[in-house]
């Protein structure tokens, strides 16, 4: 589900492959079948082929040099100084300790950095995306967790709207109190695929999270069976109290893959995944 609180459907992988040839070469100063050993040479190594190989080992050294150079070049030029865009960045682990504590169900203790940024930017989305939305107690916790102080009282009385109106859980296929009907699983799970810091000065960061979300009822029967859809949340952040705050937040749909023609999964599939797969700390 979107954090806008909006079950939008949709989603897929894609991926490919090519085919794979072969060449046969005979190689000069060889006689016979070309796939035999050739004549074996009358004395020692030749002056000719001890240049020959020689060139070759130069050739070699110098690919190899001139791959690496590329290599750092690439990365240091991803963006162009003159268009003000900021180079992209890995999502790869630094090795770097993501967080130190955890403030109720949600990750907390991010270092002030721009990948404690990310890091909490990631996580917070998560949390605010996950079924602990749906019972007053934990949503409650968890805005606390994720907004600033100022921010979050009202946060808190606008999402309780939400939450708790029977037309909004009954479109969804929730009852009144938020639970899923006997015999069915609800599924609310964001999966984060990269973050990108927009905007950084210390004590305030812009940060985009790109992530897929799978959100639906999982069971026999279902209206409304669980689906995946694509979002980017960018969400301004605050250093407070120690800590990396939400202060406003902002979403649009996408950028959304190719779908591939794979089989769903059936229901009894969907439920013991969602059951058995838990989550992640997720870090830049």
């Amino acid at each position: 589900m979107s954090l806008g609180d909006d079950g939008a459907y949709g989603g897929g992988e894609y991926g490919g492959q090519g085919p794979a040839g072969q060449t046969r070469t005979r190689l000069p100063g060889s006689e016979g079948d070309v796939y035999g050993t050739g004549r074996r040479p009358r004395g020692g190594m030749s002056s000719r082929n001890l240049v020959t190989i020689v060139g070759v080992v130069v050739l070699l050294i110098a690919a190899i040099a001139f791959a690496n150079r590329g290599g750092t070049d690439s990365t240091s030029d991803s963006a162009n100084p003159d268009s003000g865009a900021p180079a992209a960045q890995p999502t790869t682990p630094t090795g770097e300790r993501p967080v130190s504590d955890k403030n109720g169900p949600v990750p907390s203790g991010f270092p002030k950095t721009e990948q404690g940024a990310q890091s909490a930017a990631a996580n917070y989305s998560v949390a605010l995306a996950g079924d602990g939305m749906y019972e007053s107690e934990e949503r409650d916790a968890i805005v606390d967790a994720v907004y600033t102080p100022s921010t979050a009282a009202a946060r808190k009385e606008s999402l309780r709207k939400v939450y708790a109106d029977p037309e909004f859980l009954g479109r969804i296929g929730l009852k009144a109190d938020g639970s899923a009907p006997e015999g069915m699983t609800f599924v609310s799970r964001v999966n984060p695929v990269g973050t990108k810091i927009e905007k950084f000065d210390g004590s305030t960061a812009k940060v985009a999270v790109w992530y897929s979300s799978l959100f639906g009822l999982a069971g026999e029967g279902s209206e409304n069976p669980v689906a995946e859809s694509w979002y980017t949340t960018t969400m301004q952040l605050q250093w407070v109290e120690g800590d990396w705050k939400i202060a406003d937040l902002t979403q649009k749909k996408g950028p959304a893959p190719v779908g591939r023609d794979q089989a769903a999964a059936t229901a009894e599939e969907m439920s013991k995944a969602v059951e058995g797969f838990g989550g992640f700390t997720y870090a830049r």
